[in-house]
């Protein structure tokens, strides 16, 4: 169920799972949608099936194999599937990546010409997966929308003084997102990820505040589990 108060441009559908209504096992119970995380091949066929059953999805899904980077791949055009984001302009394609604990980016723009899906792991996210997605759009700024699926909360995750100099490395506003805790720092995932976006000129960002750590009865989440399976999140055109 997504919050009543997100602007969803007609034409538009786009969804977050969750780990409940499947039909794999322990511990990847029940709704996997990873086919790499040691699941029942046919248990993931059957889960995906289900979802975009559920769904009611116009275009076929187009799972990647992803790989922490910043590539995206055009799925009118591109056969590659080895990527952390994808994009169309055509209902014929579901965009969806998978996380149990990184971000997940959705993107579209006012006019329902154009999605994109982003697998934003914090590498991705400092490397800037964000803005190459944004970059693949033809329509300015202001007429697009992200939403940010469910992660790991800015209360569970932990990342060492490193990776926070990465981020400030590049903009020094960021540190505010990073909190201190002994010898680490608390960071916030989609607080980063919310500012890289307005700093572009994005005035339409919608968040779902649900830690994927904390919450284990709707959630994986690879750092609390470590084998686990993945959940999905879904943007496509209507046909």
């Amino acid at each position: 169920m997504l919050p009543q108060d997100w602007f969803i441009p007609p034409g538009v559908k786009l969804a977050f799972s969750r780990r409940q209504g499947g039909v794999s096992q322990a511990p990847f119970d029940s709704l996997n949608l990873g086919d790499h995380v040691g699941d029942d091949p046919d248990h993931v066929r059957q889960n995906r099936l289900l979802a975009a059953q559920a769904l009611g999805m116009s275009g076929k899904p187009a799972w990647l194999q992803q790989v922490h980077g910043i590539e995206l791949v055009n799925l009118d055009l591109d056969t590659n599937r080895i990527a952390d984001g994808s994009f169309s302009r055509s209902g014929e394609h579901t965009c969806v990546v998978m996380t149990a604990d990184c971000l997940p980016v959705l993107i579209c723009d006012r006019a329902a010409t154009q999605v994109a899906a982003v697998h934003a792991g914090w590498r991705g996210l400092c490397n800037g997966i964000v803005e190459a997605a944004i970059a693949e759009f033809d329509a300015p700024a202001d007429e697009l929308l992200v939403y940010l699926g469910p992660c790991i909360g800015p209360k569970a995750f932990e990342v060492g003084a490193e990776v926070r100099a990465q981020f400030i490395a590049q903009h020094a506003e960021t540190d505010a997102f990073f909190t201190p805790k002994d010898d680490k720092f608390l960071a916030d995932l989609q607080g980063i990820a919310r500012y890289r976006a307005e700093r572009l000129g994005i005035a339409s960002v919608y968040q779902l505040t649900h830690c994927t750590y904390s919450m284990s009865a709707d959630y994986f989440s690879y750092r609390r589990e470590a084998k686990t399976g993945r959940m999905a999140s879904f943007i496509w055109l209507e046909k």
